[in-house]
Order: C-alpha cells, then structure tokens, then sequence
C-alpha cells in the first residue's frame, strides 16, 4: 500500500515528479510512494488501479507547474490529474499543493473548477530545481510527520539516544567533578565556590551574613562562639 500518491501532469510537472519519487523513495522505500509511470505494472488496467491507490495512500502531492492552471485539462471531468485529486478530497485524504519553480503561485478558487476548490486552502510546499536539497528535506521531513508509517521506516531519522545512557560534556575543569544519575557515597569536598553549590539530594538555600553559625543535623557538643580575643583555657596556664 503506497503511503503518497504523487499527482502530476505529463509536461507540466513529470520530471520533478520523477525527481521526487526517487528521493522519497530512497529515505522511505519505494513500495511506499506512488507514481504512475512507476507503480502500474503492464498490462493492469490504469483507471481502476489509480482509484485504488488514492484511497489507500496517506497523502497525496499534488505538483502544480507554472503551466498548470491554464490547462484545458484541468475543466475536463474526465481528466485524471483532476480526477486523482477529486477522489482524495472525497475520501477526505490530505492534499498537499507542491509548488514547482520560485514564481508558481498557490491557485485561487477562482482559477479552480468546483470540485478542487478546497486545494486552495490546502497548505503548499515548493521545490525549486536551484534548492532541490533544502526543499526535497523539507517535503520529506513534512511527510514523516504527518504520517507515522513514514516515520516509523524513514532512513534519515535522527538516532535516539539508548536507555539508561547519560551523555554529558564538561570542559575547563580543575580538581573533583562529577556528572552522574545516582551517586552513592561521598565525593570530594567544595572549595572556593561562588554562587550555587549542590550537594546532596534536595535543594537548601542559605543567607548568612556576618558571624553566624549554620548547623544542620544532630549537634551534641553544643557551640562555642568567641568575638574578639579568645579565653585562655585550663591547659593554657599551665
């Protein structure tokens, strides 16, 4: 079953449709894209085996060239470029307008038969020639998101990093430092540190200012705090 259907018009749009197909047929695989030219083995009678592959596909790229919309074709019932994209519309397939060339313009409803009125609507993607490696990325970057069987097989996926992996980066380090998910133990000491400093499981905040002391845990010797001059004790008269 092809996941996009490429809808195009012999003169107007067939060697980007070629050029297309084969870059998404590359990165997707070539059973998944559709192009008629390509996909209808001899012998097979075309009508009903376009019919069938609109309805079974996820998208359907319709390519409009510069000489597109000024085709009589395009007022003919009969004609198959309209036909494939009446028959996505109605089985309520989405339709992508690829634009060909920098000044092709999206088509009005006005310049529309009834029946394709709603690809006026329908949000456009380009391709240029001059920036085919931008814009073919950007169509099949479109594609993968908007149908999860394309993504599910795209070759140019970015790689997830495994579970479990931490990947880190430390640079202009001097002494002990740690980058880790759990540490058991201790690690080191902390020396000379301005601003915030972590270090153990929850988050504390300390203001001191001036003589003070900070204790936290159990204390059973008690606190001893001298200002100025220390006492001497026992032992220091002896």
């Amino acid at each position: 079953m092809p996941d996009v259907f490429i809808n195009y018009r012999t003169g107007d749009g067939h060697q980007v449709a070629v050029t297309i197909e084969r870059a998404l047929s590359t990165r997707f695989g070539s059973e998944r894209i559709y192009r008629a030219s390509k996909s209808i083995p001899p012998g097979t009678p075309f009508d009903a085996h376009l019919i069938h592959s609109v309805r079974r596909s996820g998208v359907l790229l319709a390519l409009i060239g510069d000489q597109w919309l000024g085709h009589p074709g395009l007022q003919d019932a009969g004609d198959w470029v309209r036909k494939e994209i009446q028959e996505a519309f109605l089985c309520d397939i989405r339709v992508i307008p690829v634009l060909i060339g920098r000044r092709t313009e999206r088509p009005s409803k006005d310049g529309l038969p009834m029946p394709l009125g709603k690809l006026a609507d329908c949000q456009s993607l380009r391709y240029d020639h001059q920036n085919d490696e931008s814009d073919l990325q950007q169509i099949g970057d479109t594609l993968a998101a908007l149908v999860p069987e394309l993504a599910a097989v795209d070759s140019q996926a970015p790689e997830e990093p495994e579970p479990g992996v931490l990947r880190n980066t430390m640079s202009d380090v001097h002494g002990t430092a740690v980058q880790a998910g759990t540490v058991n133990g201790d690690i080191g000491s902390v020396k000379g540190a301005h601003g915030s400093v972590h270090i153990g499981p929850s988050s504390r905040t300390i203001h001191q200012s001036g003589a003070a002391n900070y204790v936290e845990g159990t204390n059973e010797s008690g606190i001893r705090q001298y200002f100025g001059q220390v006492p001497k004790g026992e032992d220091d008269e002896r």
